[in-house]
């Protein structure tokens, strides 16, 4: 199996931009919310990062099937 570097390069890209987001489009918004966010628990982060990487996981297991 080769590797797609093109799949791999537009997910990327792609990865970039919603990131990138809220900070274009709400920066004082953005400042809080990462504010609250530093004031969480080490747990609660963990937890949200968790839920976060399995439903990442899920979304693109389900496309893959779904879509070859």
């Amino acid at each position: 199996m080769k590797f797609q570097w093109d799949i791999f390069l537009a997910a990327l890209g792609l990865a970039m931009i919603i990131e990138g987001l809220p900070y274009f489009m709400a920066p004082h918004a953005t400042k809080r919310t990462l504010g609250r966010i530093g004031e969480m628990p080490g747990k609660v982060l963990r937890g949200i990062g968790l839920v976060s990487i399995a439903g990442g996981l899920a979304f693109v297991a389900v496309s893959r099937l779904l879509l070859g």
